[in-house]
């Protein structure tokens, strides 16, 4: 659609979660393919739980991922007045009317109706005050909230890309509350007029809030658009076995995966696919290529589920097809806040290289190339490693007769393959590599052992075997 304005409006109350990014993705992604606008939009309405700290997260998150807005940030809190004015013409217009209750008498009154079989939810009891018992209420100084005067009657629609027609009766949604007694405005009333004024043409969001779309169109329709933006509600992502996704299935705030060394480009790549997909089918795309194929046709309605191992394993394809020297620019930082002054930096290079192949993390990459840069001669011991190099049998053996090749070898290589002297014990190698491993590496798997025991060089290789042997 040409001139499509899209906006991705999360709301500061804490970090940005899976969930969140996957809806500006696709928000992004859509205005991208369309070439059109992508605003980000804060709803801070709610000034008792939002905070600075949150607003500055969302936008590194977003910068971080790649996900460059157009237009904004634009905070709802600098437009209060625009709100508040609008609820004024509504209840002028006897859209909407004062309410005195206090969230206590709605809340009591609310538990009494349950108790008596009938449905909860606002009673009307406002409503239809005269303007002598609304001016005694003032007077007695009763806090003061606007709330919206739902249809009586009839039900509301509205035609969603993903669902297909959704209707409601408005019988079963009560008046609303579009300004707090504290003077602020509720989402609602943002929302509604948020769109208006921005020309938001597509509204691409989560499945829960579904329900609110009924409450934004009538106060659309109430503030004289009757028009409607399309509207895209997107799968919810859950946990495996159908649960909420929560920390137990893994990470869940885009910081935490950012600081376990996932790249933008894989996380981008795996929330797409969450809910939609190519028609290909291909998994693995670049972001200018889920631009090129993104289309709200291909939204799957049905609950997505989050899974960290497939995340993982996408993970390392796109560090797979990285040039080793953006891989090694994107690792640094990681190695560097573990190593300082020990790293040395042609012979990083060289281990990021061994470990692209292999690798499905920055973190992994930096950590598998501790034993490059220790204090002193041998590494740090994995316990884990440790207690299965000792019930290998015959692991002494094994270490002496890999010592007396590594001592023989002439000119040193750059790779050493110790097979031979394993094979000659009589020993199947894939089995009993790990003792090696141990003994140069610290873990029984790592970097791809024979150019790692090329590059320490002949004497840190004895060192380490005849220091593993010692243990033994």
């Amino acid at each position: 659609m040409a001139n499509a304005r899209l906006r991705f409006s999360p709301a500061p109350t804490g970090n940005l979660h899976i969930g969140s990014v996957r809806a500006a993705l696709y928000n992004f992604l859509y205005a991208r393919h369309t070439a059109g606008t992508f605003m980000l939009r804060i709803e801070d309405t709610d000034v008792a739980r939002s905070t600075q700290e949150s607003v500055d997260q969302i936008q590194q998150v977003m910068h971080w991922l790649g996900l460059e807005w157009d237009e904004g940030p634009i905070l709802q809190s600098s437009r209060f007045d625009a709100y508040l004015a609008a609820a004024q013409r509504l209840l002028d217009a006897g859209a909407a009317y004062e309410c005195f209750c206090t969230p206590e008498e709605v809340k009591e009154r609310n538990g009494a109706a349950m108790r008596e079989g009938r449905p909860p939810g606002y009673d009307g009891r406002c409503r239809n005050l005269t303007p002598d018992e609304r001016a005694a209420r003032v007077a007695e100084g009763c806090p003061r909230s606007v709330r919206f005067r739902t249809p009586d009657e009839g039900s509301s629609m509205f035609t969603d890309v993903v669902r297909g027609e959704v209707s409601v009766a408005w019988s079963t949604i009560t008046d609303f509350v579009i300004v707090r007694s504290n003077g602020t405005p509720v989402f609602f009333l943002a929302n509604a007029l948020d769109d208006i004024d921005m020309g938001i043409t597509h509204v691409l969001r989560g499945e829960d809030l579904i329900d609110s779309t009924h409450r934004v169109l009538a106060l659309r329709r109430a503030l004289g658009r009757a028009d409607q933006p399309v509207y895209a509600h997107l799968p919810l992502i859950l946990g495996p076995g159908g649960a909420k996704l929560s920390k137990r299935h893994g990470a869940v705030s885009v910081e935490e995966y950012r600081d376990a060394g996932y790249l933008p480009g894989a996380l981008l790549n795996y929330l797409a696919l969450l809910g939609w997909g190519p028609e290909d089918g291909r998994e693995v795309l670049t972001v200018d290529e889920l631009i090129a194929e993104f289309t709200l046709e291909r939204v799957n309605p049905s609950a997505a589920t989050f899974d960290a191992k497939k995340l993982e394993w996408m993970n390392g394809e796109h560090i797979r097809a990285m040039p080793v020297n953006e891989l090694v620019s994107a690792v640094l930082p990681f190695a560097r806040e573990r190593y300082g002054n020990r790293l040395d930096i042609p012979r990083f290079e060289k281990a990021v290289e061994l470990a692209q192949e292999r690798a499905t993390t920055l973190v992994q990459i930096a950590d598998q190339a501790g034993f490059l840069f220790v204090d002193g001669t041998l590494p740090a011991y994995d316990p884990a490693s440790l207690d299965k190099l000792r019930s290998t049998a015959r692991a002494d053996e094994l270490l002496d007769a890999v010592t007396a090749f590594v001592e023989k070898i002439e000119p040193w290589p750059d790779e050493v393959d110790i097979r031979p002297p394993i094979e000659a014990l009589g020993m199947k190698a894939r089995k009993v590599m790990h003792v090696v491993y141990t003994a140069i590496e610290g873990r029984s798997a790592g970097l791809p052992l024979f150019p790692s025991i090329g590059m320490i060089g002949r004497e840190v290789a004895l060192e380490r075997l005849r220091g593993a042997r010692a243990i033994l």
